[in-house]
């Protein structure tokens, strides 16, 4: 499957925000976005190159690019979850983000078991994680109330695993997650309610696009 390569502090300087696509790295001076706080190209330290005003369009794309480029998704897959979303019951855009925040991937994230959902993605490619004590190396992996993340006992022994914990301590966990950290775990609760996803953007805007 065909993915994006190149430098993806690029992806926040074309968002105009930070996406936190290097975990920890993006809180610290080194992060690109607060050396070069404007798009990328020959052209984007040019303060007086300026739209007017933004059309819908531009807005509606561009939230819809945020919360792609935020799970790390190509354009193809992001639109099945949208239409995934819009053919259950309730409100299109929440259902949307439900599912992007349950995937197994992001879940190893939310848990703090990996410092960006890139690195969550390799450590679930590389099949470090059970789900209800089945190993499975797909990130893509939809989870539901009641399932069970872990961490193979046999990867507790790999030099990433023997430090996570102390990693994991420093970030807390979404109301919607339970978290064990001595035994290297976590639970789904629950769904995840609207008010406890922290992705900034406008999903009604993300609707809109797809609507056209």
């Amino acid at each position: 499957m065909a993915r994006y390569t190149g430098p993806v502090c690029r992806l926040c300087r074309a968002e105009g925000e930070k996406l936190f696509l290097k975990g920890s790295r993006c809180l610290t001076p080194k992060c690109a976005f607060e050396k070069r706080p404007f798009v990328p190209g020959a052209h984007g330290n040019q303060s007086t190159f300026k739209r007017k005003r933004d059309s819908n369009f531009l807005l509606q794309l561009r939230a819809k690019q945020r919360v792609r480029r935020t799970y790390g998704l190509l354009e193809r897959q992001f639109q099945r979850y949208y239409e995934t979303a819009a053919a259950m019951r309730g409100v299109t855009g929440v259902n949307m983000l439900q599912l992007l925040e349950t995937r197994l991937d992001n879940v190893v994230y939310r848990l703090g078991y990996a410092q960006s959902r890139a690195q969550a993605r390799i450590l679930v490619s590389h099949g470090h994680f059970t789900v209800n004590d089945r190993r499975t190396n797909v990130p893509s992996v939809q989870l539901n109330a009641g399932d069970v993340v872990r961490v193979r006992h046999s990867s507790r022994a790999n030099g990433y695993f023997k430090e996570v914990s102390d990693l994991a301590e420093v970030r807390s966990t979404p109301g919607w997650l339970s978290r064990n950290i001595s035994d290297l775990d976590g639970k789904v609760l629950q769904l995840p309610l609207r008010n406890e996803i922290d992705t900034p953007v406008n999903e009604q805007l993300v609707v809109e696009f797809y609507s056209r």
